[in-house]
């Protein structure tokens, strides 16, 4: 397992070893200790989610009970998209995008007080990922995936088929947001 260093302090690229052949592979997915060792907390929830080409989930996160997350992409392919929502961060703001596919088997962890979000570039994407707390749904909020101020570097082959949530439709620009309602910078 090689670890990356992004960009953003704490988000983190997993690059997996494949070992395969005419049968198939295998990829050891996550070690608690390479996670230990790059300050990443115990994981208590794991989730699945199926989505076509052109789903855009996010940008989520949450106030209470923030979820780091180590995601990736099972099947198919995706964007997926960590920013910065850290009130008073030298990085607020700032994002890292990142292809995951069933190829590479790359991953990426999220820490608590990112936003997060993928956009499906395959036909089809299973998209797994591991959480550092529980989903609490009363404190869940989110930034808008087309906010001009983060230029996010969404795949232009998306436009035409685009499909968001109506709830990730309404939410609001990064400079809109309340500030009540942005995770603090621990700093």
């Amino acid at each position: 397992m090689n670890v990356i260093e992004t960009a953003l302090p704490g988000v983190l690229i997993f690059e997996l070893e494949s070992f395969g052949d005419e049968r198939g592979f295998f990829i050891e997915t996550f070690r608690e200790s390479v996670c230990r060792q790059h300050g990443i907390p115990a994981f208590v929830q794991d989730n699945q989610s199926r989505s076509r080409f052109g789903v855009l989930r996010g940008l989520h996160y949450q106030l209470e009970q923030p979820q780091g997350k180590l995601v990736r992409a099972a099947r198919g392919r995706v964007l997926d998209v960590a920013v910065d929502v850290r009130l008073g961060s030298p990085t607020f703001g700032q994002h890292v995008a990142v292809e995951l596919d069933d190829v590479t088997h790359r991953q990426i962890y999220i820490p608590p007080g990112f936003a997060h979000g993928f956009a499906v570039l395959s036909e089809v994407a299973d998209f797994v990922y591991k959480c550092t707390d529980y989903y609490h749904p009363a404190s869940e909020a989110g930034i808008r995936w087309d906010d001009p101020r983060l230029a996010l570097p969404w795949p232009a082959e998306l436009k035409a088929q685009l499909q968001v949530s109506q709830k990730d439709a309404q939410l609001p620009l990064l400079d809109e947001q309340r500030p009540e309602l942005l995770p603090k910078y621990p700093g």
